[in-house]
Order: structure tokens, then C-alpha cells, then sequence
């Protein structure tokens, strides 16, 4: 089973996926820190060289790469936190949906900007996607991407109001049930 988590910036994905791999005695991994990786840059300079188009076809890629079953043949399971855009693209929805569960962290736009704003490593490893404030920029970005979060997942954890280690239960609570289309909040 591969468990992707997916979310908006600052919704705890890279916080949550260790402790959930963790629980369940498996790897995780980051899908935006293997793209750096892979490209030997930050995703700021990619965006800066190759645009958003060229990061997004690494994103894809990456994806594909994460999402193959022999991922979790080892110990059973594999947890992805993917990029906060990563369910802009169809492939990627389709890619994340078929490796398994499809877990997704929300947040208010005014936490999400609040996690962004105080978080010293996004100025220098993310690109501004509006060049607005952090605040709006979260708003615009989020109206459109919400629904597709929402359509893109089988659960949808409250990232707000719950502490990392928190969610972690909730999602392992969740996948315990065996119903992954229900929501899970509290």
C-alpha cells in the first residue's frame, strides 16, 4: 500500500510522513526534496530556469517513479508527501489514487499562511506563485486548488486543530476502518 499525503504548503505533510511511516514500519519520503535531489537544485531555481511547466514535469515523473508497486513490495507500504501543486496535473491524481489511499492535510488559508510566513526555508527553497502576499497568495491559490484536494481524496484529515502526532492517529485511524471515503475530523 502506498499512502500519499497531499496538501497545500504548510499543511504538515513533511511533519506528519515520518511519524505515519514510522507507525507503520515503513519509508517515507518527500516527493519535492527527491526533485531537488534529482535536479541538484531548489524548486525555486527550477522554476527560475524551467518554469512552472518544466518543475511540474519533474513533478510528474517523480510521481511515477514513487508511485510504482514495487515501492512498497519490501515492507508493505510507502508514504509519499507530495507537493502542495502535485494534484494540479491529472496524470498525478490518477498516479496517487491508483499506489493507494490519498490522505489530505487541511488547513484554513490564514493557518496555512501563518505556517508559510514563519517558515525561514520557504523564502529560499519555494517560489512565490502570485507574487502576492503570503496571505493572499494562499487564498487565491487555495480557492482553486480545493476542490481538487477534496476530489483527489479518499481522507481528509483536520490539520488545523490537531498536532502532527495527532493527525498521525486520526489517519491510522482511518486506514484501520478500512473506509477511506469518510472524513475524518476532530
Amino acid at each position: 500500500m502506498i499512502i500519499t499525503l497531499i496538501g497545500y504548503r504548510g499543511c504538515g505533510k513533511s511533519s506528519v510522513a515520518p511519524l505515519l511511516a514510522d507507525a507503520l514500519q515503513c519509508e517515507w519520503v518527500d516527493s519535492d526534496a527527491v526533485i531537488e535531489e534529482r535536479a541538484g537544485c531548489s524548486i525555486r531555481q527550477i522554476f527560475e530556469s524551467e518554469g512552472e511547466t518544466g518543475f511540474r514535469l519533474r513533478e510528474t515523473e517523480t510521481l511515477q517513479a514513487l508511485t510504482a508497486a514495487d515501492r512498497a513490495s519490501t515492507s508493505g507500504c510507502f508514504v509519499i508527501a507530495a507537493g502542495g501543486g502535485a494534484i494540479l496535473a491529472e496524470r498525478n491524481r490518477e498516479l496517487m489514487k491508483n499506489a493507494g489511499p490519498v490522505v489530505w492535510l487541511d488547513a484554513p488559508d490564514a493557518t496555512l499562511a501563518a505556517r508559510i510566513a514563519g517558515d525561514i526555508n520557504t523564502a529560499s527553497r519555494r517560489p512565490s506563485l502570485t507574487g502576492q502576499s503570503v496571505t493572499d497568495e494562499v487564498t487565491a491559490v487555495m480557492s482553486v486548488r480545493r476542490p481538487i484536494y477534496l476530489q483527489t481524496a479518499t481522507i481528509t484529515v483536520d490539520a488545523d486543530a490537531n498536532s502532527p502526532d495527532e493527525v498521525c492517529r486520526l489517519i491510522l485511524s482511518k486506514l484501520n476502518r478500512g473506509n477511506g471515503a469518510q472524513e475524518v475530523r476532530s
